[in-house]
């Protein structure tokens, strides 16, 4: 029993591991959105940090509608980059978890 259970507490420490791995690796992936149309780009990664933002000089004029634009497409591309990121984490603590009976967290 005792070997089960370093054997347990390794496996959490890979998927711990495995997890922080994957949470650096989503820096590096690129969620881009934009309006309809084009006046309006972002980029944010898969951790949900805005890399850059592009304004068409159209936008700098009509100060509500720059608002409008900016929360809608930086709250359409958090979106997308949180799902990507659950989905990714998940799969990372799925694949380096123990099988212990009766804690099937993630099917």
């Amino acid at each position: 029993m005792f070997g089960d259970m370093m054997g347990m507490m390794g496996k959490l420490k890979e998927a711990q591991q495995k997890i922080e791995e994957t949470k650096k690796r989503l820096d590096f992936v690129l969620i881009d959105e934009q309006s309809n149309d084009g006046l309006l780009k972002a980029t944010v990664t898969a951790n949900r940090k805005i890399k850059s933002i592009t304004i068409d000089d159209s936008l700098l004029n009509d100060k509500e509608q720059l608002e409008d634009y900016l929360l809608l497409i930086l709250n359409k591309a958090i979106v997308k980059a949180s799902n990507i990121n659950e989905a990714e984490l998940a799969a990372a603590a799925k694949d380096g978890m123990p099988n212990i009976p009766g804690m099937d967290m993630f099917k």
